[in-house]
């Protein structure tokens, strides 16, 4: 009789899938992260050079943390949960939620790590793919659910296009699955401004999900922020590690937190270049979707490796989204200061004549009734 001297990991891992974001080598203009592309708020700079040797040996205390947050974004203490970025917010809502034959639902394109703490719990997630418009697909996803949906998460503003789910589709889903958690990824809420962090009191199937990484700037950090009703989150703490985000992150968010003078400017100067990148789009002629996000989603077709390429070349990082689904030749541009802008601009100007770029025929973004761009 053989004995098996291999040691083979759980069936879900086994089938879930990876994750591997090209990060070597980023020295150049980073406009391929949607990271801040500038720097944090001085003040935290200030904080970090009061950080003692002995300081660096104490575990960390969130909780102090979290009770400056829930007051800054007008919560309850125990209606927040501080994470090592969106990312573990994630992991724990499914880890907390999710049994193996419950269902998942989800939009595509999205964020890559939906499908990967997902699927480490249960195979059963439903994908539903926007149309070539790349709007919220709102009346395919709701007749997604069913009632074995156990969790519904989505993005607003959505990555990797920047559209935008409304208040009441948002609200309308979480009615429509009482037995299911709707978590809202509001990663890039700065950049948009409209958030459902006001109807937590009130719809108590829903989390809300913030990130520090962005606006903020603190995506080195890893720091996050997950909140709901305290019925919720009770189960989101039972599976988090007591010291999930370190000591330096909880220091420099207390700070970061009361700067709100310069979020504003950093956030203006993201707001006034995203409109200056459109319309640099325009003359160039290069179709892309109006975002409400520190980004643009590009489409430039069968060239969209050249043009990474040849940016490259030129100093800047683009990131290419032709693998996520229906965005086959799509290429993403972060959103910064203007400085940054501005370079990038010229890069994509150069980059795209090197390349000999021309819009495919019938490829032509218009301006559709009501108002957003579309492609034909």
């Amino acid at each position: 009789m053989s004995v098996t001297t291999e040691v083979n990991p759980r069936r879900a891992v086994l089938q879930m899938p990876e994750y591997h974001p090209p990060l070597a080598g980023r020295d150049a203009l980073r406009l391929d992260f949607n990271e801040n592309t500038f720097a944090p708020s001085p003040k935290v700079i200030e904080r970090l050079r009061e950080i003692t040797a002995e300081g660096l040996t104490k575990y960390p205390e969130r909780e102090p943390g979290e009770r400056i947050a829930a007051k800054h974004f007008g919560l309850k203490p125990e209606e927040v949960l501080l994470t090592n970025g969106v990312d573990e917010a994630i992991h724990l809502v499914c880890c907390a939620f999710l049994e193996e034959g419950d269902e998942a639902v989800i939009c595509t394109p999205g964020f890559f790590m939906y499908d990967v703490s997902v699927m480490m719990m249960t195979p059963n997630l439903r994908k539903v793919q926007a149309d070539e418009t790349l709007q919220f697909p709102f009346e395919k996803f709701l007749a997604a659910i069913t009632e074995r949906t156990k969790l519904i998460i989505v993005s607003s503003p959505n990555n990797p296009t920047g559209a935008v789910v409304s208040r009441e589709h948002l609200l309308a889903l979480a009615k429509a699955a009482p037995q299911a958690v709707l978590m809202v990824d509001e990663a890039y809420f700065h950049f948009h401004g409209e958030s459902t962090m006001g109807d937590l009191s009130a719809v108590p199937n829903m989390l809300v999900a913030r990130t520090f990484s962005k606006a903020y700037g603190l995506a080195n950090l890893r720091i996050g922020m997950l909140a709901g009703n305290a019925a919720l989150m009770k189960y989101v703490r039972k599976v988090s590690s007591p010291y999930n985000v370190n000591g330096v992150a909880l220091d420099c968010l207390t700070v970061a937190l009361a700067d709100e003078d310069y979020l504003a400017w950093y956030v203006e100067q993201v707001r006034v270049g995203r409109d200056r990148m459109m319309r640099g789009l325009d003359e160039l002629g290069v179709p892309y979707f109006p975002s409400h996000a520190n980004f643009v989603l590009m489409k430039i077709g069968p060239k969209h490796k050249d043009l990474v390429t040849a940016m490259r070349e030129h100093g800047v990082l683009l990131r290419d989204r032709s693998a996520d689904p229906g965005c086959n030749g799509f290429v993403r541009i972060t959103i910064g200061i203007e400085e940054h802008v501005r370079l990038g601009l010229a890069a994509l100007r150069s980059s795209l004549e090197e390349i000999g770029w021309k819009p495919a025929e019938g490829d032509i973004a218009r301006q559709s009734s009501e108002g957003e761009r579309e492609f034909e």
